[in-house]
């Protein structure tokens, strides 16, 4: 399966990477921007987390949002963004005040489309009828709950606050508050972890009839606390096919209740997908602020320093925040486009690809990728390159034909 060691993608897309320049392709700046708000900061530390965070410290959160919108004021493009999203971390320990503040920031530093889709992630314990209403007010207009699982014990195994009655009760807070495009995370191959148990927080989604899902598959890292747990308490995840059991059968199952895959790891209600992640799979341009914080814009990349005592530190001294910068080649950026178009259900558009990047795409990675296609895990409709569900479960051994 996509992922490590070829297993299906587990996290959620990353946040970006960004710097202005000429390009070495032409960028249709009708296309809306998407601005990334990495939040750092959580109640708790979850026992599988790998991401740029911390615990919730009141005092440097102050600082934190003052030097963020200190950053957005002075970003390096001043394009319209038709998305913003902020991720975390947990970004609902934001009052929803600061939240407001951000975003009028944004809409300051450029034109923000009256229809944008402006999305905050949310821990079901953090999203109380008092901040949900406020980050609504906010213009707040997309929710992302992680849920995680409707199985409290396993909950506990990830270290999360809430329990599976927390997770439907902040479902049932967000609808009242005015969500109308909700979408709620699961996760699957916990240490331990049936087909039928991880079956049963399938249909316990479905039964929240939420406008989108997300299915990530756990990858335990190195440094991760549930590694060390697992080895004392000498738990294990599933073997690999049963991996890929788990996520036919969820997929079927959302099938069935009427989403459409569109993504690896994503499901939508028809007109209902993430607009702002489908930026990363489009070969699209984002920026991101906070610590952490990756940005992409036409052949430029960069990054922020992730430790946030040293991210606000810097903008306090009026010092630049980026860690790192590349320019990509023509070569890189239709490799990337393809690699990561590949995770759409879809699949990519090569004439796109070629046009953007002057490369013939067959003639380059054609000989690598002829094996996927008589084996059925790839379609060459003479259009688009996509992967079958077979595909999915192998995406990373294909998607390294282009790195």
């Amino acid at each position: 399966m996509a992922g490590r060691q070829g297993r299906l993608v587990v996290t959620a897309p990353a946040p970006a990477e960004a710097a202005p320049s000429a390009g070495t392709r032409a960028v249709d700046e009708s296309i809306g921007l998407g601005l990334y708000v990495h939040v750092p900061f959580c109640d708790a530390i979850c026992t599988y987390c790998n991401f740029t965070r911390g615990l919730f410290d009141a005092a440097l959160v102050r600082r934190y949002v003052e030097v963020v919108i200190k950053e957005i004021a002075t970003a390096p493009t001043a394009r319209a963004a038709d998305t913003i999203y902020f991720g975390g971390g947990t970004p609902s320990v934001l009052e929803p005040e600061d939240v407001k503040r951000i975003l009028v920031a944004c809409r300051s530093s450029r034109a923000v489309g009256a229809d944008a889709e402006i999305t905050m992630e949310a821990n079901p314990e953090s999203a109380t009828a008092a901040r949900l209403n406020g980050y609504r007010d906010a213009g707040v207009t997309r929710l992302s709950l992680g849920v995680q699982s409707f199985r409290d014990a396993e909950l506990a195994t990830l270290g999360r606050l809430h329990t599976s009655r927390g997770a439907r009760d902040a479902v049932d807070r967000a609808r009242q508050a005015g969500f109308d495009d909700l979408s709620l995370d699961l996760m699957m191959w916990l240490p331990g972890q049936t087909i039928d148990a991880w079956l049963e927080s399938v249909d316990a989604l479905i039964a929240m009839e939420p406008d989108h899902a997300s299915i990530y598959l756990l990858d335990v890292y190195p440094n991760a606390p549930l590694r060390d747990e697992m080895a004392r308490v000498g738990s294990t995840q599933a073997p690999d096919d049963v991996a890929a059991e788990m996520y036919l059968a969820a997929l079927d199952r959302l099938d069935e209740a009427g989403f459409q895959q569109y993504e690896i790891s994503n499901v939508a209600r028809p007109n209902h997908r993430s607009r702002h992640n489908m930026k990363y799979w489009t070969d699209g341009s984002w920026v991101g602020f906070g610590p952490g914080a990756h940005s992409t814009l036409r052949a430029d990349r960069w990054s922020n320093i992730p430790d946030t005592a040293a991210y606000v530190a810097r903008l306090e001294a009026g010092q630049d925040p980026t860690q790192a910068r590349q320019r990509r080649s023509a070569a890189d950026q239709a490799s990337e486009a393809m690699f990561m178009g590949l995770r759409l259900a879809g699949g990519v558009e090569v004439a796109g690809v070629e046009k953007r990047h002057a490369i013939d795409v067959r003639a380059r990675f054609g000989a690598a990728l002829r094996p996927f296609i008589d084996g059925g895990q790839l379609v060459d409709d003479g259009n688009r390159l996509r992967l079958t569900r077979a595909g999915m479960l192998l995406a990373n051994e294909v998607m390294a034909v282009f790195v």
